[in-house]
């Protein structure tokens, strides 16, 4: 994970993390957004923030895509 990322910039997700993450309402892969800086999953129909590098895998936290 980028987590030198100042505000303004738009971190990433470290590529053998998203190996791991799968969403936590449908157990499927995640995919990774740049433009959202977020994780989304296409099977949940959600996006899950990246916050300071770190994935925020929080159902109530995600928005709708």
């Amino acid at each position: 994970m980028n987590g030198g990322a100042t505000s303004g910039e738009v971190a990433s997700v470290d590529p053998w993390l998203l190996e791991k993450l799968v969403c936590p309402v449908t157990r499927t892969p995640l995919r990774w957004d740049a433009a959202r800086n977020a994780l989304v999953s296409e099977a949940a129909g959600l996006a899950f923030p990246v916050r300071d590098g770190v994935p925020v895998l929080v159902v109530r936290e995600a928005v709708a895509v």
